[in-house]
């Protein structure tokens, strides 16, 4: 069943709900939210995508296969944990850098941290939705 009021709103549902992601991964490592919300926002903007216009469309808007999002997201969180033992800290203390972002704030670990668990929620909802969506 095709909609064509669905198809039309998910075109300019998309931008909207991608944005709503990012700001809920910037403002996350300081308030609610954070890499695994916003994954989980921008995997419903692509699945709703995926819904209306098809898994190769999507596919093709996403332009990165899940899994490589999912691998690329675990490496960076894993890696956002080094800094803290090269300083002889427990592995995942936060560090920061001393200058502030205007709207995100100190640039620091956590923040890759989140970064990384965006892009492993995002890989493995999609790599899911692809799977259900094309059978």
């Amino acid at each position: 069943m095709r909609s064509n009021i669905l198809t039309t709103a998910t075109g300019f549902l998309l931008p909207l709900l991608l944005l709503f992601s990012v700001f809920l991964l910037l403002r996350g490592h300081n308030e609610p939210g954070g890499g695994f919300v916003g994954g989980l926002a921008a995997a419903s903007a692509f699945s709703l995508h995926a819904i209306t216009h098809g898994v190769r469309p999507t596919r093709a808007v996403l332009r990165v296969q899940p899994r490589l999002l999912m691998g690329i997201g675990l490496w960076v969180a894993i890696l956002s944990g080094l800094p803290a033992l090269l300083l002889d800290l427990p592995y995942l203390t936060g560090q920061w850098a001393g200058w502030k972002i205007p709207s995100i704030g100190k640039l620091g670990t956590p923040l890759f941290f989140d970064i990384g668990v965006y892009l492993a929620v995002l890989g493995m909802v999609m790599t899911i939705v692809f799977e259900l969506v094309e059978d």
